[in-house]
């Protein structure tokens, strides 16, 4: 059924992360060039073994080849919104089951910090989400729907006032994120968050409070695809793409779902698994797109982790934390390690994978599986070296 056929036929054998915060002295070409090179370098590959390109948030696909001396035969730029990670990855690795390149490089870079990108009100924008999250934006500025915070404030308040809640228990997603980035050389915040400190925090749209926010910052991050016949060659044990799907939600989309994503991520999830063989009792590590706390637990109730509503109370006492039943972006993600858009916790998931995380590593990890809850709902499940 549908892609279940190709599970296994993709894997990556390389990937490459730059230095992540304020690197005013870059741009996002150069950020994205660099963690080419060093996937490039981790794959074992030289470069003409590159036959197939797919960019995101760099200026062109044409600067990245002209720079790096790719030469492909297939090429694609998509746009710069997070959610569209998933599908970048889905799609490079549909064009090597389908001949169209046997090995492809995957390269964002992003100068968001140093360029000053706000994602809301009058600054500047680094995509259409910075001007509301939906398709009119006229619509919802008045309102003061000025960006995707305030979108995801909104969803939230109502999931408090249908579920009830409380701050403290939203408190266990920044924290505990926050302790996984202090095992994390790389990044960006590490120092410990107290109760007290996120509960003292400015609100930014309430009811979410800094601590619930993404970072803004610079960095570059480059996955290689190639068959997993051409893979045995690398320089790793290649980690397999066992399963992927994607569903859009995108009907209404200058309001927050009322479904807070649940049914396209049950979906999502359902075909994932599917393909990939597995259920979600097999997954060893969640990578949640946690642009904001909130959808963290939507992702979780999405999935079926825990029913509709149950999240707040089921990730406390450690439960998605490195030693706990669930370890949930295990770097640090958007809220501590990086905002890179989806792309860096993909990566932390493959480098689990690897046995590569140091202090952090999930013991025994075989499945690592990546979600994004947005408009445009994506999954990939990531299966271990054998």
């Amino acid at each position: 059924m549908e892609f279940d056929g190709l599970s296994g036929s993709v894997a990556v054998v390389g990937v490459g992360t730059t230095e992540f915060g304020h690197l005013p002295d870059r741009s996002a070409d150069d950020l994205g060039c660099t963690a080419f090179q060093r996937a490039l370098a981790d794959a074992g590959l030289g470069v003409g073994e590159v036959d197939g390109l797919l960019t995101m948030r760099v200026s062109s696909y044409e600067t990245v080849a002209s720079r790096t001396g790719v030469e492909p035969k297939w090429v694609a730029q998509l746009p710069a919104e997070g959610r569209m990670t998933g599908v970048a990855i889905q799609t490079a690795a549909m064009a090597i089951a389908a001949g169209a390149a046997h090995t492809v490089a995957l390269v964002y870079g992003n100068d968001g910090r140093s360029a000053g990108h706000t994602y809301g009100g009058t600054g500047a924008a680094a995509s259409s989400a910075a001007q509301g999250y939906g398709t009119s934006p006229s619509l919802t500025l008045p309102y003061g729907i000025t960006s995707p915070g305030a979108f995801y404030a909104l969803m939230f308040q109502r999931y408090c006032d249908r579920y009830g809640i409380t701050s403290e228990q939203l408190a266990a997603v920044a924290r505990t994120f926050r302790a996984n980035a202090a095992r994390n050389p790389g990044a960006v915040f590490a120092e410990p968050i107290s109760l007290a400190d996120y509960l003292e925090a400015r609100y930014i749209v309430e009811p979410l409070r800094l601590y619930d926010y993404c970072l803004i910052n610079d960095g570059g991050v480059a996955m290689i695809l190639t068959s997993a016949e051409r893979a045995r060659d690398c320089a790793h044990p290649a980690v397999s793409i066992l399963g992927f799907a994607q569903q859009g939600r995108l009907r209404d989309t200058d309001f927050p779902p009322e479904d807070f994503w649940h049914g396209a991520l049950e979906a999502v999830g359902r075909r994932a698994y599917r393909m990939a063989g597995c259920d979600r009792a097999d997954v060893d590590v969640l990578m949640a797109y946690d642009n904001f706390s909130p959808n963290v637990l939507f992702t979780l109730e999405g999935l079926g982790f825990c029913a509709p509503g149950e999240a707040g109370a089921w990730i406390q006492h450690g439960r998605i934390g490195l030693d706990g039943e669930l370890p949930v972006n295990t770097s640090g993600g958007h809220l501590s390690e990086s905002y890179m858009q989806g792309w860096a916790i993909n990566v932390e998931g493959i480098r689990q994978l690897r046995r590569d995380c140091g202090p952090r590593q999930v013991e025994d990890a075989q499945i690592v599986q990546y979600v994004c809850a947005a408009p445009v709902v994506t999954s990939i499940v990531y299966g271990a070296p054998r």
